[in-house]
């Protein structure tokens, strides 16, 4: 592109690279410059031997600042004498491997040079020289205050023979570019003084007509006074804005080819086969993953790259077109130093340049991205292809998939209402009956939320293998949704039938499934109901299922129940005290309770424990009881533990205002709640003072079995100053090491232990057992369940620390608490104090 409009330019242009190397020359340029000669392979070649050194200074220059450079030179010309030249170098783009390419524009200036220097000793040709110089001379004698300037300067500034002159130096200088004026008085007085860098310079000048005009100034002190200082300069000037806009459009037409190549992002490439040399520019690089300190050269870095299957036919694709030699295109494959792999396409033209070196010289752009898309619309091609030929295929896999669930490929719910509606018309029609059997994983949440749900989908697939394999032939097997399944069997009057069913079920399914290294053990429960007759109402009859399922699960899991009327009876039952948990949690009917804990050997107030009551409108006060299973089942003991929390921590707030000396308040939180990620967040809120507050935990819940998530809860329970307590001590079945890492402030005795144990020996043992595992790991212990002054008295000498029981207080409501401490009632049940 660069070639075409150095060509149609009518002046002598070149361009070179960072070495002076010629890489082209215009019409212009060969027809003044070179002749009929062949074209000199370096441009110093043409310069007078003697201006070779100063050419070679610019040239560098150039290089090293990348700014434009002009200067003067002899020239030689084979047919011909030297002849002077004004020389202006230019950037025009950034090579790879460093190298610069640089325009070069030629002006003859030897008639110049010529009038110039004998312009002293040839007084007798200066009308002569004024005629025949197409540049307005100018001739200032300082000496006798005298200024000339011929017809020629003032036709350059549209300027006929009549019109005024600038009054004043000053007043010509307002007509110099702002920009250029501070540069025209320094290059003046400089020209004025001899010194050689000025004896030429440019600046832009205002027209007549109002346009600026660019001016190549020449000018030299040809007279002195005795001092030295100039008495007479004379000089050209010369209009060069038809050159300079030569330049800025070639400089634009540099930026502008420069700019598409790198929004395009193709890279461009030289190769010299001569040589093995390799030239890339920077977006070459860029396309390879390569560094710009990389060395190219032929049969190195770049074969290096070429993907295994495409190297072969790629180089003999090059070699080929080299020999003849013509233009061609390819696309390949290449792998990066990174080991990603990127599609090439490339067009390349060779040439045998001005040396004789066979040449190539072509562009790369990465396609990668249009081939994967291209890839992919004939991949989707192909698809929409075989869609339409297997479209019958495909919808039968569309009606299975919308009447299977999708992980176990059993029957879905909605398979299921079909089949339901279809056997008990079949049943309706032979008079046989149906039987439905409503099954449910046992111990399925846990392995779900302690491996993951991958364990369960694998737990869910072993089940639905388990069913299909152990039902009778002809019985269907649905899975209805999570961890639920329904089996439709018919049913001909006998029960024990069924039964054996479930029980086969059951016992399969306890089975441990190993998964990824773990046994993973779960159950069944099942619910079972049962219809004959002619007539019947199948969904109703899975709702019968589903109530005996429920049943199962309450009697402990692992089971099966039939369904009957006093199983649906008991249904409603758990169903309306669900409804009825739920309004009173929304009618803030849960209140808490208190319970005094005494110092055994003071019998001071050592604390309160905080129960949960429910003040039901209808039936009164409820202990726990009554309700906390049903709110297990609801996931409503969360929600409780954080009311009677909020107002336990009012009540002991106001005991504190009141003058009522309380140490600590216990409250219990249940398992649910130490799960969850936000109970940290909340507590901070409630602003609690530390050491004021401990948690109690069922040691036959927690000690052994706290999760990871659950021991980081209490970790940040401990910072907020929140201590915990371990209830109901005794009854489970925890290790010592548990204990140890879950590391509470005290123990509390389960009240079973303290009940015998002012009667049996064993029992004092057990109860002093307890007491010095609590003593040798800092632990405080206290006794529930202290019924009677003995109880007192041997929980206190076998050094129980605290103590708690209907002997000294009963649970009474926040507002009895104040009274009952005041009175000091409690003393007078208590056994006489020892020595």
């Amino acid at each position: 592109m660069v070639e075409t409009v150095f060509e149609v330019l009518p002046f002598a242009m070149a361009a070179i690279d960072d070495a002076g190397l010629l890489l082209f020359a215009n019409a212009s340029f060969r027809r003044e410059w070179i002749g009929d000669s062949c074209q000199p392979r370096l441009f110093a070649d043409l310069v007078h031997t003697q201006d070779r050194s100063t050419f070679s200074q610019k040239l560098d220059e150039l290089v090293a600042c990348l700014t434009p450079q002009r200067l003067e030179v002899r020239l030689d010309k084979s047919e011909a004498a030297s002849r002077a030249a004004l020389v202006s170098l230019a950037p025009l783009a950034t090579a790879f491997n460093g190298q610069t390419v640089i325009a070069v524009l030629l002006s003859d200036i030897t008639e110049q040079k010529r009038h110039i220097e004998d312009l002293a000793e040839r007084e007798s040709r200066w009308n002569n020289a004024l005629v025949s110089s197409v540049s307005g001379v100018w001739d200032h004698n300082y000496a006798t205050g005298q200024k000339y300037y011929s017809p020629v300067w003032r036709q350059i500034r549209g300027m006929s023979p009549d019109d005024p002159l600038a009054a004043s130096t000053q007043a010509w200088l307002e007509l110099v570019h702002p920009d250029d004026r501070a540069h025209v008085v320094h290059a003046m007085e400089r020209q004025n003084a001899g010194d050689p860098d000025f004896a030429v310079f440019e600046y832009r000048e205002l027209h007549k007509q109002g346009h600026w005009i660019w001016i190549e100034c020449r000018g030299a002190c040809v007279e002195w006074d005795a001092h030295g200082n100039a008495t007479r300069v004379v000089g050209t000037d010369t209009d060069i804005s038809a050159r300079k806009a030569a330049e800025e459009a070639m400089a634009r037409m540099s930026r502008r080819l420069d700019m598409a190549l790198e929004i395009s992002g193709i890279g461009v490439y030289e190769s010299d086969f001569d040589t093995g040399e390799v030239d890339w520019d920077e977006r070459m690089f860029r396309i390879y993953g390569l560094e710009k300190s990389e060395t190219v050269v032929i049969g190195g870095l770049w074969e290096s790259l070429l993907h295994p299957d495409d190297a072969e036919r790629v180089q003999a694709n090059v070699r080929r077109h080299i020999a003849r030699p013509e233009r061609f295109s390819d696309e390949y494959r290449v792998v990066l130093q990174n080991g990603s792999e990127r599609v090439i396409r490339t067009r390349t033209m060779p040439f045998i340049d001005g040396n004789g070196h066979q040449k190539m010289v072509g562009a790369n752009w990465d396609v990668t991205a249009d081939v994967m898309l291209h890839r992919e619309l004939e991949r989707a091609k192909m698809l929409a292809e075989a869609r339409n030929r297997d479209l019958e295929a495909a919808r039968s896999r569309i009606e299975h998939n919308a009447m299977h669930d999708y992980l176990t490929d059993l029957p879905n719910r909605r398979y299921l209402d079909e089949m339901l509606d279809h056997m008990a018309a079949e049943c309706g029609r032979n008079g046989h009956g149906l039987a439905i059997l409503h099954i449910d994983l046992d111990r399925f949440k846990q392995i779900n939320d302690t491996l993951g749900h991958s364990a369960g989908d694998a737990m869910l697939k072993h089940a639905a293998t388990v069913l299909k394999n152990t039902v009778r032939k002809g019985d269907f097997v649905a899975r209805i949704g999570g961890d639920e399944f329904v089996i439709l069997s018919n049913f001909q009057g006998s029960p024990r039938k069924l039964s054996n069913l479930a029980e086969r079920i059951i016992k399969e399914l306890r089975k441990p499934v190993l998964y990824e290294g773990h046994d993973c053990r779960f159950g069944a429960s099942v619910g079972i109901a049962c219809e004959t007759g002619p007539i019947f109402d199948a969904r109703h009859l899975l709702l019968n299922a589903d109530i005996a399922l429920y049943r199962a699960k309450n009697q402990g899991r692992n089971r099966h129940e039939f369904f009957s009327a006093d199983t649906q009876n008991e249904i409603i039952s758990i169903k309306r005290l669900s409804d009825e948990i739920l309004l009173g949690l929304e009618r803030n009917e849960f209140i808490p309770f208190y319970q005094p804990q005494f110092d055994a050997t003071t019998l001071e107030i050592a604390g309160v424990e905080t129960l949960a009551r429910w003040m039901h409108p209808e039936h009164g006060m409820l202990s726990p009881d009554k309700f906390l299973e049903t709110a297990e089942e609801l996931d409503a003991v969360a929600s409780i533990d954080a009311i009677i929390l909020d107002k336990a921590l009012a009540d002991f707030r106001a005991w504190r205002r009141d003058g009522i000396s309380i140490p600590k308040l216990s409250v219990n939180v249940s398992y649910r709640r130490l799960h969850d990620p936000s109970l940290s967040r909340k507590l901070k809120k409630l602003k609690i003072e530390p050491g004021t507050v401990s948690f109690e935990l069922l040691e036959s819940i927690f000690l052994d079995e706290c999760d990871d998530r659950v021991l980081k809860n209490l970790s940040r329970l401990r910072k907020l100053g929140i201590d915990i307590d371990i209830d109901d001590f005794g009854t489970g079945h925890a290790s010592i090491i548990g204990l140890i890492r879950l590391c509470p402030r005290a123990l509390k005795i389960d009240r079973q232990l303290v009940r015998l144990v002012s009667q049996s020996q064993e029992q004092r043992k057990l109860v002093g057992s307890i007491i010095e595992i609590g003593k040798s790991l800092n632990i405080r212990v206290i006794a529930e369940g202290v019924e009677t002054p003995e109880h007192i008295r041997v929980l206190r000498d076998l050094g129980c620390d605290v103590l708690q029981g209907y002997a000294l207080a009963r649970p009474m409501p926040g507002p009895a608490i104040a009274d009952f401490i005041r009175s000091d009632k409690w003393r007078a049940h208590g056994p006489s104090p020892r020595s």
